[in-house]
């Protein structure tokens, strides 16, 4: 009887064991990607793109968002498991974005963002399934969009490879709902693209959007926009 009460034991503590590693590794082991950076295109791969009758290269002109491997947009938000005793960043993005810019005479004049929620994809199906269908609410509210609403003042003299660090005041609607916001974004000229990256905090109830409330698992009242793009010529 003793024999059995011990390998009963040691039973009971290897399914604890494998119960909370099994938990770890589904739930709690963060594998969140790196924040958005500027997508790198160099010089050998994307020559410029001269729109200067005299030669000279001049990011003037309608760009448009280019597909690629490296373009999306998303959300970046703390869950907060038992209380706040342990944190997980949950990372959720999509590629379906589209939009344009229109750049003249040094400032960014117009610039529209369409992002497909729908496609919003994490490392946790459960995750995205709930987002879907109550945070996001992607089924009733499958698109957030952006609009410039004021002139992004370039650099003056900006060439090719510089990056630069600038602002973009426009209207942000997401889950039905439109505020002003200030995106803050890196952004390099490489020629013929234009690669940005960057984005904003949001505070969920200012867009009607309840964050999780579950038994085992909460999110922060505040996530992150996130956009990684890169703009060609139209």
């Amino acid at each position: 009887m003793q024999k059995s009460a011990k390998y009963a034991l040691i039973a009971c503590v290897a399914v604890v064991l494998l119960g909370g590693f099994a938990f770890w590794w589904f739930v709690l082991r963060s594998d969140a990607p790196e924040r958005a950076s500027v997508p790198v295109r160099t010089e050998s791969t994307v020559p410029t793109d001269p729109t200067d009758p005299g030669g000279a290269p001049s990011p003037d002109g309608t760009w448009r968002i280019a597909p690629a491997d490296d373009v999306f947009a998303g959300y970046r938000i703390q869950e907060l498991f038992a209380g706040e005793t342990i944190k997980n960043t949950a990372v959720g993005r999509t590629p379906a974005v589209t939009g344009t810019m229109t750049i003249t005479g040094g400032s960014v004049t117009e610039a529209s963002i369409d992002v497909d929620l729908t496609k919003l994809a994490s490392d946790q199906s459960r995750r995205d399934s709930f987002i879907r269908g109550n945070a996001l609410q992607t089924d009733s509210f499958p698109t957030a969009t952006f609009r410039l609403t004021e002139p992004i003042a370039l650099p003056s003299g900006i060439v090719v490879g510089q990056s630069v660090e600038v602002t973009a005041v426009g209207e942000l609607t997401l889950h039905g709902v439109t505020k002003q916001v200030e995106l803050s974004l890196r952004a390099t000229w490489n020629g013929s693209t234009i690669s940005v990256a960057g984005g904003t905090q949001v505070i969920l109830a200012d867009y009607g959007i309840d964050p999780p409330r579950l038994p085992i698992v909460t999110a922060d009242d505040v996530g992150e926009l996130e956009v990684q793009l890169v703009f060609e010529r139209a």
